[in-house]
């Protein structure tokens, strides 16, 4: 049977480990996919360093720096795009699409952003759009969710979908050093990018929470929705404080179902400690999903790097490789729902959204401080789960309380909180972060 022939867009930390492991497992992939998968053209903007990842494979590979030349190219069948970001690859994309290319991608942030416009254009030309290493590197999440729980209404899902921000939460909380020290030495390790705003500021992990939220729930991409906010102003004291209370602190991506529509946040986060989720350490990622059918299940692994990502990538390959020449209307569709049944509800302002908190008071340490923040807190509606009071240290006269309230709005944590901040008796801001009991 003809091999099928792949245009490699992109042969850096991603594609080299695609071109490594395609090559190491050609056998047991064929057979699993029916056919032999080769690249035969890669495009990178250094075509050197491009033959040396090819190794002695590179006489039988076509090289350019012209990617659009790839896209265009006849005789490939499938594009692999790994290049990332939203503009070049976004054309590419298209072009490849316009071309009758089906197209693989890691591309998280593209599809968050322009997966609607990529995947409206690949039912037209009648080709597939695959992802499968856009989330949580070698975990076969996407898949999980498209189609291992087929069966299930998916009531939520939440993960540590960012090996960057889990791996200095971990030092944090291990060493008990601020955040600006473990980010330095997360750089110099090289599990965080000389610019590292995406990953700390939470927006990797955004982009990932919408695409599996489309998938969960069948709604369209919607990351311009969703509520960001990273780990960098996190103090390590309330790590410390945390785990005291018997709950460990992850940035979490979270997608919840509701009756007035769909949570979509991405935000530093207590969970009980005894989760399986709380003890996932380092660069790795987990996802937890909900469906009332099956209950809980958990999926973890290596969520980037060369390899796994790789395995993520070939999977994709294997996948369009067996369908190649299936009827259109008899694949898995994009988003897990047929395209007519893809519905546009919408995602809660933060506002909306229903959880518990952590609070963190510095206070004047005199008789009836707590009576009124307790006071306040009830009259917000709000009921207490836990509480420390720390006693204040010699010769001081304020102190810290930690309170941990039950679920409630966002916007009744909001006003109490407003209100605890006008007390005389309270100093400064309240550090608020929310909790989730998965």
């Amino acid at each position: 049977m003809k091999p099928i022939n792949v245009g490699l867009l992109g042969i850096g930390t991603v594609g080299g480990g695609t071109f490594t492991v395609l090559e190491r497992n050609a056998d047991e992939i064929a057979r699993r996919a029916g056919r032999e998968i080769r690249i035969t053209t890669v495009a990178d903007r250094n075509i050197e360093r491009a033959r040396e990842v090819a190794g002695d494979s590179a006489g039988q590979i076509k090289f350019t720096d012209d990617a659009f030349a790839v896209v265009r190219d006849p005789d490939v069948d499938i594009v692999v795009e790994l290049i990332g970001g939203y503009t070049v690859a976004k054309d590419l994309v298209l072009a490849a699409i316009e071309n009758g290319k089906h197209v693989v991608t890691a591309n998280k942030a593209l599809l968050a952003v322009h997966g609607n416009a990529i995947f409206a254009a690949a039912r037209r030309r009648e080709v597939m759009v695959a992802f499968e290493a856009a989330v949580a590197g070698g975990i076969p999440i996407i898949k999980a969710l498209r189609e291992g729980l087929s069966a299930n209404r998916i009531q939520w899902v939440a993960g540590i979908i960012n090996g960057t921000t889990n791996f200095i939460l971990s030092e944090m909380r291990d060493k008990g050093l601020p955040f600006a020290d473990v980010l330095k030495e997360a750089q110099r390790l090289g599990y965080a990018e000389a610019d590292p705003t995406f990953d700390i500021e939470g927006v990797d992990a955004a982009h990932k929470a919408t695409i599996m939220s489309a998938i969960a729930f069948g709604i369209p991409m919607q990351f311009d929705k969703a509520h960001v906010e990273g780990i960098s102003k996190l103090d390590a004291v309330d790590i410390a404080y945390a785990e005291q209370l018997g709950y460990r602190i992850k940035l979490l991506g979270i997608a919840r179902r509701r009756e007035q529509g769909v949570e979509l946040r991405v935000h530093p986060t207590l969970i009980p400690a005894r989760r399986l989720l709380a003890n996932v350490e380092g660069a790795m990622n987990a996802v937890v999903v909900q469906g009332d059918a099956v209950g809980a299940t958990l999926y973890y692994g290596k969520g980037a790097g060369a390899e796994p990502t790789a395995s993520a990538v070939i999977a994709d390959l294997v996948d369009i490789t067996r369908l190649h020449t299936a009827d259109p209307e008899h694949r898995v569709p994009h988003l897990a729902f047929q395209p007519d049944q893809v519905r546009d509800i919408p995602v809660l302002p933060i506002e909306e959204t229903i959880t518990s908190y952590y609070l963190r008071l510095r206070v004047v340490d005199k008789p009836g401080v707590l009576a009124d923040i307790t006071r306040i807190l009830a009259d917000s509606d709000i009921s207490i789960d836990a509480m420390i009071q720390k006693e204040p240290g010699e010769g001081e006269s304020q102190t810290d309380i930690i309170i941990l309230t039950h679920q409630t709005v966002e916007k009744n944590a909001n006003a109490a909180i407003a209100k605890i901040e006008a007390l005389a008796t309270v100093q400064g801001k309240v550090t608020r972060l929310r909790l989730e009991t998965l």
